[in-house]
């Protein structure tokens, strides 16, 4: 079927939208312990109309004063901060600004922590190895209060939300037992019967679809669930 052109009418009504939407300043504050990756991402923003970076910070803590005191349009966040972690400067932050426009961006790609952030609240996570037109759109997008993710990130998102919760107990066992802890030890360490360990760790094993002490482990690593 042959397409119908586009005509200039439309393409300069496109380009009047467009204008507009750039014309609403966004505002920004970029939160990363590494001065190299801040400066790269301001200078990234610096060349799309419309985007200001108004904040850097270099730690969790930082980060929630600076969003505080300058009400960004979106806070660009690293997961791995000293003082406070992303996890927990998007959990303080959405607890006392709940409309809060939060961007993960990570290098850190398994599903825990994916899960982990948007279910606190943040809106969008990307990985540090996106393209420059990935990351203004990210931007754009999370302004709006929209959420986003890549199609990959989406992925584990689903399989995560997929998979059954473990208790705070399970949790814990599973630390410990990531950690090459025996049962005795682990029962130690919680203070409770032996037995007690044998009964979650069958209720573990069942939910990461593991079979043994070790795949139980490298499941463990491999979504998040242990550092």
């Amino acid at each position: 079927m042959k397409k119908t052109p586009v005509s200039n009418k439309k393409l300069s009504a496109m380009a009047a939208t467009r204008k507009r939407a750039e014309a609403v300043e966004i505002t920004i504050v970029l939160a990363d312990d590494h001065h190299v990756v801040r400066q790269g991402m301001a200078a990234i923003i610096a060349t799309e109309p419309g985007l200001r970076v108004i904040g850097e910070a270099c730690d969790g803590e930082q980060a929630l004063a600076l969003c505080a005191k300058l009400k960004p349009d979106v806070l660009v966040l690293d997961l791995r901060m000293p003082v406070l972690d992303g996890f927990e400067v998007v959990k303080r932050l959405i607890a006392v600004d709940p409309a809060a426009c939060i961007l993960v961006m990570t290098t850190y790609d398994t599903d825990e922590d994916i899960w982990r952030c948007l279910r606190a609240g943040a809106k969008g996570y990307l990985l540090k190895d996106a393209s420059q037109p990935e990351i203004i759109t990210a931007i754009r997008t999370v302004a709006r209060g929209e959420s986003f993710t890549t199609p990959l990130l989406a992925v584990k998102l689903a399989q995560r939300a997929a998979a059954p919760e473990l208790s705070p107990r399970e949790s814990e066992v599973l630390q410990l037992l990531a950690g090459g802890k025996t049962n005795k030890e682990i029962a130690a360490a919680l203070n409770v019967e032996a037995g007690t360990i044998k009964t979650h760790l069958k209720s573990l094993f069942t939910k990461l679809g593991a079979t043994t002490r070790t795949e139980a482990a490298k499941i463990a690593r491999q979504r998040g669930l242990v550092g």
